[in-house]
């Protein structure tokens, strides 16, 4: 940020005031001036109403809008009056402040929307404001702001954000870090939430004094669990380290950091699973370094600490906790070799048998069926399988056609049992599990390159969220139709 400069005519907040209380009557009019506006060549006042006023005139220095509904300020919302100086939105219902909601000001120098309902704040609103001088948003509904908020405004030599609700936890700790790296006046406001902030103004914060989760650099896998009478979350991640925290009360309470995982066993993680053998929590990593070793970690009470090295140097994808024959079992995906399934004996795995006919699985998924254990096998190049456990071995049920799929997931919705499976480069499908394993295609689903799905229930309704890699995550609806009616 620029320090303080020059300014060219009376302070900001005299000159907000002078807009909003001068000229004639309200209601007066001129040539080209809104109905319940008063306007002069240069100015305008509009007050009451709803929506934002049109047919302005184009060449207006000033324009203050008072206790007008506004829902949403979308994008270039003032492009009919590109000349504008100073803007002034106030005491009224403004909801929503958009992407690019200001674009082409690019001659504005004070923005005061102040007194109104603002919640919410997209992350470019302001982008293209180059000579902007005095913002205030004081007195809205604002529990955060959006990170990179003040991006580009180089030229802002005073800011207001006092009187907003600020929640002061890990989606506010970029403010409380940009506030310690500039020199501009600042009126920061109060913490409204949670409670060990409350009332303590922004600018006595530091960044350390929010203990947040951190992904670090490209998180692979959160994966949680309840340990120890509290929940623990594994945070698997490619580069900066992988770790594992601890919630340090009850719910709603905040996540701190345990230990580090793996002390440099793990280079890059790529799947997360875990299981109880024996009395005792066990946590399996896959790692699909061509250098590194999938390792199996064991809670000792106080962190998660290396039990077994599994095979090094295949490049894991994933890996599956399941039982076979009554005793724990794994099943190990790799990018070079088959799947290789071990038999848990005197307190560790042991190789038992590899799965044939299937290089290259990206994962594995399994599923009981009438005392039977299946597995659903997904590759990126090369057809799904369905392979059902044989007492010593796995033996193929069904070949799915797949066009890169990364995820073939067994699932129950709405008392129905069904296994989805998810493709980048055809329409996924959803196919319902018939007797012996069988599975039975029922619908194809346009989800883009879906990476996993979650079934949720609510009440009596019951949902299925797709994630997806290259699209929005999409939510479906399970619905029951009887076609006997």
């Amino acid at each position: 940020m620029g320090g303080v400069r020059g300014r060219r005519g009376p302070p900001p907040l005299v000159l907000a005031l002078l807009v909003l209380l001068g000229g004639g009557p309200i209601g007066q009019t001129h040539c080209g001036c809104p109905g319940g506006c008063d306007c002069d060549p240069e100015s305008a006042l509009c007050r009451g109403g709803a929506g934002l006023p049109r047919g302005l005139p184009p060449r207006l220095a000033t324009l203050s809008l008072v206790r007008r509904h506004i829902e949403v300020l979308g994008e270039g919302s003032f492009r009919d009056t590109p000349a504008l100086q100073l803007l002034l939105i106030t005491a009224g219902h403004l909801g929503t402040i958009g992407d690019g909601a200001f674009s082409g000001l690019v001659l504005l120098e004070y923005l005061f929307i102040e007194d109104n309902d603002v919640g919410s704040i997209a992350p470019t609103a302001l982008r293209g404001l180059r000579g902007l001088l005095y913002l205030s948003l004081a007195n809205n509904r604002l529990e955060t702001l959006p990170k990179g908020l003040f991006q580009g405004l180089e030229t802002l030599t005073q800011l207001d954000l006092r009187g907003n609700p600020f929640q002061c936890n890990c989606r506010l700790r970029w403010v409380v870090s940009w506030l310690g790296s500039v020199t501009i006046p600042t009126e920061p406001g109060r913490c409204h939430g949670p409670p060990q902030h409350q009332g303590t103004p922004l600018e006595q914060l530091q960044p350390r004094d929010f203990q947040c989760l951190s992904s670090g650099t490209a998180p692979v896998a959160c994966h949680p669990l309840p340990l120890g009478g509290s929940l623990v979350l594994v945070m698997a991640q490619l580069s900066g380290g992988s770790s594992v925290w601890r919630r340090s009360g009850g719910p709603g309470s905040r996540f701190v950091r345990l230990q580090a995982l793996g002390g440099g066993r793990l280079r890059r993680p790529h799947a997360v699973a875990s299981a109880r053998l024996g009395g005792h929590w066990y946590l399996g990593v896959a790692d699909s370094s061509k250098g590194g070793t999938s390792t199996l970690f064991r809670w000792g009470g106080r962190g998660f600490y290396p039990h077994q090295a599994l095979r090094p140097w295949h490049r894991d994808t994933h890996l599956e906790f399941l039982e076979l024959g009554g005793s724990p079992a794994l099943v190990l995906c790799s990018g070079t070799r088959r799947p290789l399934v071990y038999r848990w004996s005197g307190g560790a795995f042991a190789p038992h048998t590899d799965i044939p006919h299937v290089p290259d699985v990206y994962a594995a998924k399994h599923f009981r069926l009438r005392g039977h254990v299946f597995l659903c096998l997904t590759r990126f190049l090369g057809d799904a399988k369905v392979m059902r456990w044989e007492g010593s071995m796995f033996r193929e049920v069904q070949q799915v056609p797949a066009r890169g799929s990364m995820v073939f997931q067994p699932l129950a919705v709405g008392g129905q049992r069904y296994v989805l499976l998810g493709n980048d480069y055809a329409p996924s499908r959803v196919y319902r599990l018939g007797p012996g394993g069988h599975l039975e295609p029922i619908q194809e689903l346009l989800a883009p390159s879906p990476r996993s799905f979650a079934p949720i229930s609510v009440g009596h309704r019951h949902f299925l969220v797709v994630s997806s890699f290259k699209g929005a995550t999409q939510i479906y609806r399970h619905v029951t139709i009887d076609l006997g009616a």
